[in-house]
């Protein structure tokens, strides 16, 4: 696909990104600019792509915010995407906001600001991590994302250090036809812990591209809770990438909820070192037309590591769903042990699923295994509840609902999993379930 209209209206810019003034990233983003340049967005002729189709981004041509044109928030539309009880950060159109983010009572041992900022006050710290994740990977949007990134949010958490409360990066749309293109860094020092939450959302009947791309790099014994939550609105094209590099005995769970969005496409990809650990839920819901496309990538590199992968899709009218899960087992890495599992639900005749559980297996003293299910809801399940005095709708809206409640259940903050209960009722709103049943 061209990037030619891109390329052109995002040179005009170059002055303004963050780093401008360094030589070493202004090297990088030059390579990622022609290497985009070279190679477009990602087509489905490439077989990571190839059902999933973004020839829509090029048509419309989404143009960048300017950090000069703040937009206005209304501070109680902003109050109720805020979990409680938690550090936030807040990205309006791709730029970090330091009067909406809370940092009070943050240790002082901790960085957690913009990247931008991180950029002119710790720059060595922000060159050591950034692009160490994505050393294998390849693919026009992250050269897009590397080039062309407006702000993002650095975090990092010194050794030994233990956060007592989560930290939230609240990522905000506003603008119509606009983009927010953002690079976090998350770095944890040995035995750090911490819990840190990405929301995605956009100002109701807007059209917009959101580009995130998070690196963590979790050194040895660090643990890491990392929960996504993607309720963008019906008109957003999400493209959002995590990429985790795990040293030795390190542990990562990570919950991906994905509601939003017309288009969106969620790449979870972690590289195992020895003993580590790793837990992938997913959970994704689409109705009307919507199209969510879930790639995630194991790469087990060293002995005795072990990855649980459990990820689950409800889709209705004529929404398609993708879930392609890839578990690499490299010929150094016995002892390994990985388990991936899908499931989907199929709510209408017209509704689409494209499942594709791979797994490669280089080594030869290892427990491996998958499994994918697509159907519809049980018609014995339904019966029993109908003979019980249960109507018919009601039934299957309680049986949909109870299949992706098991995946929120996983979901280790109170906060966290009340609000996707609450997304889970306002997207199949004749459950006949209350609230305070749950």
């Amino acid at each position: 696909m061209s990037a030619t209209s891109y390329i052109e209206r995002y040179q005009s810019i170059a002055n303004e990104l963050p780093g401008y003034n360094l030589p070493w990233l202004n090297a990088v983003r030059q390579l990622a600019s022609g290497s985009f340049e070279a190679t477009g967005f990602p087509s489905p002729r490439e077989e990571e792509w190839k059902y999933t189709n973004v020839t829509a981004l090029e048509k419309k041509l989404f143009a960048p915010s300017s950090i000069s044109t703040p937009s206005t928030i209304d501070k109680e539309w902003l109050e109720t995407h805020v979990l409680a009880d938690t550090w936030t950060l807040v990205m309006v159109d791709g730029y970090f906001d330091s009067k909406l983010s809370d940092l009070v009572g943050l240790t002082d041992k901790v960085i957690a600001t913009g990247i931008a900022e991180a950029l002119q006050s710790h720059p060595d710290r922000v060159k050591a991590l950034l692009g160490t994740t994505l050393e294998k990977e390849s693919h026009g949007f992250l050269a897009f994302n590397t080039a062309y990134f407006s702000d993002g949010a650095f975090i990092e958490i010194p050794a030994n250090v233990k956060l007592q409360k989560p930290l939230q990066i609240l990522h905000i749309s506003t603008r119509n036809e606009a983009l927010a293109n953002t690079r976090s860094l998350v770095g944890l020092g040995r035995n750090a812990e911490a819990k840190l939450i990405e929301t995605f959302i956009g100002l109701p009947n807007i059209s917009y591209l959101t580009a995130a791309v998070t690196e963590i790099h979790l050194a040895e014994n660090a643990v890491l809770d990392h929960y996504k939550l993607q309720v963008e609105t019906d008109k957003a094209y999400h493209f959002g990438g995590v990429y985790v590099k795990q040293d030795k005995t390190s542990h990562f769970y990570q919950h991906n909820l994905s509601f939003g969005g017309l288009l969106a496409r969620n790449e979870i990809h972690a590289e195992l070192a020895t003993a580590a650990e790793c837990e992938m839920n997913g959970l994704f819901l689409a109705k009307n037309r919507q199209h969510v496309d879930n790639h995630t990538l194991i790469h087990h590199v060293e002995p005795h590591g072990i990855s649980r992968e459990t990820y689950r899709g409800v889709l209705a009218d004529r929404a398609r769903g993708v879930f392609q899960g890839r578990i690499v087992v490299h010929p150094q890495a016995q002892k390994t042990s990985a388990e991936m599992n899908n499931r989907n639900l199929l709510l209408s005749e017209d509704a689409e699923i494209d499942a594709k559980p791979q797994l490669e297996i280089l080594a030869d003293d290892v427990k491996c295994s998958h499994g994918v299910a697509v159907g519809q809801l049980a018609a014995e399940s339904i019966f029993y509840l109908v003979s019980r005095g249960v109507d018919r709708e009601t039934a299957k809206n309680m049986l949909t609902f109870a299949f992706a409640n098991e995946m929120v259940e996983k979901i280790g903050l109170d906060s966290l999993r009340n609000k996707v209960q609450d997304h889970l009722l306002n997207i199949f709103p004749q459950t006949g379930i209350r609230r305070d049943w749950l």
